[in-house]
């Protein structure tokens, strides 16, 4: 009998549905889901202080399911009571506090009173636990963009609001420095998120999470930045020996793992020449045949403050970076150091993040950055990228935590090569 009711109601046919329901009430007077569905044919009905009763009734006889007290909030909304419908919604969202339809029915609330930054805040954390569009109820849509639509307009009174109260400290100060304080900002106002270390494999505690470094703390970056040209110079003498500007096969593809072993986000990298690598120093061991075609290559190398553990730094290279291909967001080996990037040759249309911060690619214009923190770069162009890379100490390690984590590394390795 609840079957055919059941059946009767998906199909629309509400004299039957209430008919079968009724007639299954008269046996089982208590029966929490008849006489939530036959509430809801009331509902249908526009018999709004008939629902009312039967999901007071059924509320009382089941305690523990939250779709009962949202539709009796359904049922006061439709009646014009505000207080009980938000005490009812309160209701099931004391049941299940993750409970989607109610949050969204409870910010509709809000936004009906006129309570839009309420509304946008309860919007929020709907949104923030909402699966994807292709995966929410269908009846769910409607709610969903509408929380998107008041969750954007209150982002931007209130940015606007901030942006007011901020107006005479920054015209007294400037925002020279006050990097760390808009990036604070960003966070706040939800255009941000915080991006911490995420090593693969040796996280040193109590470092700063710096995506992009000041040049300032690096005085040899402009002695880099001058050597762009004779560095160049070099990269292109290695490709007109290999008559071509295409990847050569001295440029080993940056990704090799062995087969059987998950390969996630380097599926499409993996053995690929698309990044292409074309090394000075590999893990801590110099190519000499390589410094030897690259000599003043290899000497602003030896002048840098490079990371060196046996068998694991520093890393010296040309990456190259072929047209349309996209290196994917991931994260570095340890953040006991950090990597600089000099860019050498450098096609329109190439890119580069570390964490909330993205910056165009110029030759001659060098950075640093913590690879530990998510990152990714990009060549939108038809030609290939090309840019100089090494690894440095971490400036924050005192010289005895540099030589302890040579060693603790070096034994880390010599343990594993033992097997």
């Amino acid at each position: 009998m609840m079957h055919a009711a059941q059946q009767a109601m998906q199909a629309g046919r509400m004299e039957e549905a209430e008919r079968l329901f009724s007639e299954f009430l008269r046996l089982s007077p208590n029966h929490p889901q008849a006489l939530f569905h036959l509430a809801q044919v009331r509902l249908s009905q526009k018999n709004t202080v008939g629902a009312i009763q039967l999901l007071e009734q059924a509320e009382r006889a089941d305690t523990q399911t939250p779709a009962i007290p949202l539709n009796l909030a359904f049922a006061h909304r439709a009646k014009g009571d505000v207080a009980r419908e938000l005490k009812a919604l309160d209701r099931a969202l004391t049941l299940d506090p993750y409970y989607l339809p109610a949050l969204f029915a409870k910010g509709q609330a809000a936004e009906r009173a006129g309570k839009v930054r309420q509304a946008a805040r309860i919007y929020k954390d709907a949104l923030s636990i909402a699966p994807p569009d292709d995966q929410l109820q269908p009846n769910l849509h409607k709610a969903a963009e509408r929380a998107r639509i008041v969750v954007a307009e209150n982002a931007e009174q209130l940015e606007r609001h901030v942006d007011v109260a901020l107006e005479a400290i920054r015209q007294q100060h400037g925002k020279a420095g006050l990097r760390r304080f808009e990036t604070c900002r960003e966070v706040l106002l939800g255009n941000k998120k915080i991006y911490t270390h995420r090593p693969t494999m040796l996280h040193y505690p109590e470092l700063p999470a710096i995506q992009f470094y000041d040049r300032d703390q690096f005085p040899w970056i402009q002695q880099l930045e001058a050597a762009t040209d004779d560095i160049r110079t070099e990269l292109l003498a290695v490709l007109e020996n290999a008559k071509s500007d295409e990847p050569v096969e001295e440029f080993r593809p940056y990704v090799q793992h062995p087969a059987g072993v998950p390969l996630n986000q380097w599926e499409a990298l993996n053995h690929s020449p698309r990044w292409g690598a074309y090394f000075l120093w590999d893990d801590g061991k110099r190519i000499d045949s390589h410094c030897t075609q690259c000599p003043k290559t290899a000497a602003v190398a030896e002048s840098m403050p490079v990371a060196r553990i046996p068998g694991y730094a520093p890393a010296v290279f040309f990456s190259l970076l072929a047209p349309r291909t996209r290196i994917p967001p991931h994260t570095g080996v340890t953040n006991i150091r950090l990597i600089v990037h000099l860019p050498l040759i450098v096609p329109e249309g190439c890119g580069f993040r570390v964490g909330n911060d993205s910056r165009a690619v110029e030759p001659g214009k060098a950075w640093v950055f913590d690879d530990t923190i998510e990152h990714e770069a990009w060549n939108d162009s038809g030609q290939n990228r090309y840019i100089l890379i090494f690894d440095i100490w971490n400036p924050m390690l005192t010289s005895v935590e540099r030589e302890l984590a040579t060693a603790l590394l070096t034994a880390m390795g010599t343990y594993y090569s033992g097997e």
